[in-house]
């Protein structure tokens, strides 16, 4: 079970939205065209120690590369809570974005698809409005972002009746 350090203790974790799986295929298929193209380079340059050497140096930066992505893809998740979102973006090595609102703050929830694999695989871009600074989280490869757009505004929706239903029962 996720466990965020900041969390108050009445607060529960309701969901938790990380990106959907095909950027790790995607991240697999760079895999597949760097063996290619490094198996190419001992073919046109034979073997010597040279190739070697480069070839060393290509896989060194290249598992750099790839495992940075990961991270980067990894790291990126939405944690709605019953009383508020947290925007958690990876947006490069040792570079982390925290967002949070309040559920209160939350003006609209939107899905949005393009192309062809996008709806195949569904995977979409989920994107919460905030009134908070006019800010938008934002999440792209998002899987089934239709469902969780519902189920973020049926959050929202029970936060705010309960809390209007206490507003209205102290007057």
């Amino acid at each position: 079970m996720l466990q965020l350090e900041n969390m108050r203790s009445w607060e529960k974790i309701v969901m938790v939205v990380k990106r959907h799986w095909i950027v790790f295929f995607i991240l697999w298929v760079y895999f597949f065209l760097a063996f290619i193209a490094s198996v190419s380079l001992y073919i046109i340059l034979w073997f010597n120690i040279l190739t070697h050497m480069l070839n060393i140096l290509f896989w060194m930066i290249f598992s750099l590369f790839l495992y940075i992505e990961w991270l980067n893809h990894e790291l990126d998740m939405y944690v709605v809570s019953d009383n508020r979102i947290i925007w958690i973006e990876q947006i490069s090595f040792l570079n982390r974005v925290v967002s949070e609102c309040n559920l209160w703050q939350v003006q609209e929830v939107n899905s949005k698809t393009s192309w062809l694999f996008a709806n195949i695989l569904n995977y979409w871009t989920l994107s919460i409005q905030t009134a908070w600074n006019k800010t938008t989280l934002q999440m792209d490869f998002c899987p089934d972002s239709m469902q969780a757009a519902r189920k973020i505004l049926n959050i929202v929706d029970h936060y705010r009746d309960s809390h209007l239903s206490v507003k209205t029962e102290e007057k």
